[in-house]
C-alpha cells in the first residue's frame, strides 16, 4: 500500500487522488484474498490483519489531516482515523473470506514468521528505491531539520507542502520508520516463535543496526542532535551520507539472510539434500560479497562524492561480473540436488548481465559522471542503484545456502556417507534443525 500511494503521488505522476485511494483499498482486499487462501484464519484473521493495515497507515494519514498550525490535526481527523482503520479491517475480512473459499494446500499449517520476514525484506528493498531517488534528485537536504520536517511532527506534516525535493526526502522518512518498525516487529515475532538462539540475536542485532542507521540518516542533515529548524544551524555531513548509503545496503543483506534461515525451504532441507555442495562453494560466495561490498562502497562514493567513477566501472567490469558469473554457473551446473540453489545461480547471472547494461545506460544518461539534470538520467541511475541490491540479495541467498551445503559435506567427505551434522556458521543459524551424527549415519546407511 505504501509503494502505491508513494508513486502515485511522485511530482511527475500526480495521479487523481480517487485513483489513489481506489488502488489503495484494492491492495487491502487482494491481501485478505492471500490470507485467506494461505491461512486458516479465516475471516478474523483476515479483519486483525487489515486492521494492524489501517493502524500502520495512520503514519501517513497525518499528512493528510493535518491541522493549519503545526502539529495538529483537522477537527474530521477523529473520524478519519477509526474510520480508516474499520475500513481496511471490513475489506481485511471480506477479502480473507473469499479466499478461504479455495484454500491452498498445507494452508493450515503454515508458517508466518518466514513471510514476516520477506515482508521486511520487501520494505527494505523499496526504502532503498526510495532513498536512490533522493539521492539521485539531490533532495538529501531539502528538508532542513530532523527528527523533525520544517518542525512539524514528522507523521504530522502536511501533505500539501510535500512537492519537489521535501517530498522525496521526506517519504524517505517515512519509509525508513516503516521498515524500523517492521524490523522491530519481526524480532519480536521471532523471540515469541523461534527456538534457535543464534536467529533470535540475528533479528534484536538487525533492529539495533536500523536504529542506527537512522541516527545516522539525521545526522547526516543536521551534523549534530538538535531540534533547531534552522539552516545556518545544521552542519551537513558528506561522509555520514557515505556511510548511511553503504549501511543501508548492507542492512537489507542481513534482512535477506535472516529471511534464508528463517524460510520453509532452509527448515525442511536436509544434508542428504545438498550433498554435492564443497567448500569452494562457501569460499566463492564468500568472495563474491567481500567484492560486491567494495563495489558498494565505491558506487556511493561515487554518488555522494563524484569521486572513483572509474575505479567503480573496473571493479564491477573485470572483478564483480566475472566472479558473479562463475559462482551463478557454478551453482546452476553443479547444485541438481537443489533445484532452488539451480534457480539461484540462474537469477545471479541474468541479474549480473542487466546490471551493467544498467550501468552503462547510467553512464550514458549521466554524460559519463555528470549529475542527473533529467527525469530520465535520474530514473536510469536510480535503478541501477537500487537494482545493485537485488543483485546483492541474490548473492547473499547463494552464500547462505553454499554455507549449509558446505557444512553438510565435511563429515560425509570423512565417513564416505551423506547427511552429516552441521559445522562452522550452520549450527549458530540452524542449531534446532541440525540432525545428529547418528541419525545422519542412519540417513547414509538407508
Amino acid at each position: 500500500m505504501w509503494a502505491v500511494g508513494y508513486l502515485g503521488r511522485l511530482p511527475a505522476v500526480r495521479l487523481p487522488s480517487p485513483l489513489v485511494l481506489a488502488l489503495l483499498l484494492l491492495c487491502v482486499l487482494g491481501g485478505g484474498l492471500v490470507l485467506g487462501r494461505y491461512s486458516a484464519g479465516g475471516w478474523r484473521a483476515g479483519a486483525l490483519a487489515g486492521a494492524i493495515s489501517g493502524v500502520l497507515n495512520l503514519l501517513v494519514l497525518g499528512g493528510l489531516l493535518a491541522g493549519v498550525r503545526p502539529n495538529t490535526v483537522v477537527p474530521s481527523a477523529w473520524l478519519w482515523l477509526p474510520g480508516s482503520v474499520l475500513a481496511a479491517a471490513l475489506l481485511g475480512g471480506a477479502g480473507a473470506a473469499a479466499g478461504g473459499l479455495h484454500p491452498a494446500p498445507g494452508a493450515a499449517t503454515r508458517r508466518w514468521s518466514g513471510a514476516l520476514a520477506q515482508v521486511a525484506v520487501a520494505a527494505a528493498l523499496l526504502l532503498l528505491g526510495v532513498g536512490g531517488l533522493v539521492t539521485s534528485t539531490g533532495a538529501g537536504l531539502a528538508v532542513v531539520d530532523w527528527p523533525n520536517t520544517f518542525g512539524y511532527n514528522l507523521f504530522l506534516y502536511p501533505l500539501s507542502r510535500m512537492t519537489g525535493g521535501v517530498y522525496y526526502e521526506h517519504a524517505h522518512r517515512l519509509f525508513g520508520a516503516l521498515v524500523g518498525l517492521t524490523s522491530l516487529v519481526l524480532a519480536v515475532q521471532l523471540q515469541l516463535t523461534e527456538r534457535r538462539r543464534g536467529v533470535r540475536a540475528f533479528a534484536w542485532a538487525i533492529f539495533a543496526l536500523v536504529v542506527v542507521q537512522g541516527v545516522l540518516g539525521g545526522l547526516r542533515v543536521t551534523g549534530r542532535f538538535t531540534l533547531s529548524a534552522e539552516a545556518d544551524a545544521m552542519r551537513p555531513s558528506l561522509l555520514l551520507a557515505l556511510v548511511h548509503g553503504v549501511l543501508g545496503q548492507l542492512l537489507f543483506a542481513a534482512l535477506v539472510a535472516l529471511a534464508v534461515v528463517t524460510s520453509r525451504a532452509w527448515r525442511e532441507a536436509t544434508p542428504r539434500t545438498m550433498r554435492t555442495a564443497s567448500g569452494a562453494d562457501s569460499l566463492l560466495g564468500a568472495s563474491l560479497l567481500v567484492a560486491l561490498l567494495v563495489q558498494l562502497v565505491l558506487g556511493a562514493t561515487r554518488r555522494h562524492l563524484a569521486l572513483l567513477l572509474f575505479a567503480h566501472i573496473v571493479v564491477g567490469v573485470a572483478v564483480v561480473a566475472p566472479l558473479a558469473l562463475h559462482v551463478g554457473l557454478r551453482a546452476w551446473g553443479r547444485r541438481r540436488d537443489l533445484p532452488l540453489v539451480q534457480r539461484l545461480g540462474l537469477a545471479l547471472v541474468g541479474s549480473v548481465a542487466f546490471q551493467l547494461v544498467l550501468g552503462l545506460g547510467a553512464f550514458v544518461a549521466t554524460a559519463g559522471g555528470e549529475a542527473a539534470d533529467s527525469a530520465g538520467a535520474v530514473l536510469v541511475a536510480t535503478v541501477h542503484q537500487w537494482f545493485g541490491a537485488v543483485v546483492l540479495a541474490v548473492a547473499v541467498m547463494l552464500a547462505c545456502w553454499g554455507v549449509r551445503g558446505g557444512a553438510g559435506t565435511r563429515e560425509g567427505a570423512r565417513t564416505g556417507r551423506a547427511g552429516p551434522e552441521p559445522a562452522g556458521l550452520a549450527p549458530a543459524l540452524d542449531a534446532s534443525v541440525a540432525p545428529s551424527r547418528t541419525a545422519a549415519a542412519r540417513g547414509g546407511r538407508r
